[in-house]
């Protein structure tokens, strides 16, 4: 999918804006798949279902690049709190899309997107629409190349991994 340089600007402000804002900048201090956090997981899907989907020329971009961004915004750290050690897989998109209808005022297409990312560990939430789909697959390829890595470089991994989400279109 080709898109314009405006459209390619208004990703970038949009993509920029999430990346600066301090209700995500708490996503830094939950702790994900070695090596990583929240935050940084959640811009790196961000940067590969845009990419997925430009290269497939599907979905709405906009959607795409929220509902990445969002998909994730649970805002608690689950290996710390036992209660929800046993719900976390199946309950935190809930919690994401809820979170992110509160603090951004998302519309019902990015809600869904973000319900049905983990799909098809939370079977009652088929991915429907392409921009879930694609979303579900990115989380996924992401989550693989995070698990397989070793935790002997994390720190130094991490300052890789915040250059590469710098911008959207660095690729």
């Amino acid at each position: 999918m080709k898109i314009s340089e405006k459209e390619k600007r208004e990703l970038e402000d949009i993509y920029q804006s999430f990346l600066h804002d301090e209700k995500i900048l708490k996503m830094k201090t939950i702790s994900m798949h070695r090596g990583s956090n929240c935050y940084i997981h959640s811009f790196k899907v961000a940067k590969t279902a845009i990419r997925r989907a430009l290269r497939h020329r599907k979905g709405n971009l906009h959607t795409i690049l929220i509902g990445a961004i969002l998909h994730d915004y649970y805002l608690y750290d689950w290996r710390a709190d036992r209660s929800k050690m046993k719900s976390h897989l199946s309950h935190h998109p809930y919690i994401a899309a809820e979170n992110a209808e509160r603090d951004f005022g998302i519309h019902e297409p990015i809600k869904r997107v973000i319900k049905s990312h983990m799909w098809p560990v939370n079977f009652t939430e088929f991915p429907k629409t392409k921009e879930a789909r694609i979303i579900s697959l990115s989380d996924k390829h992401i989550y693989a190349k995070e698990i397989f890595c070793s935790k002997r470089f994390k720190a130094k991994r991490e300052e890789k991994y915040l250059r590469q989400i710098d911008t959207l279109f660095s690729w």
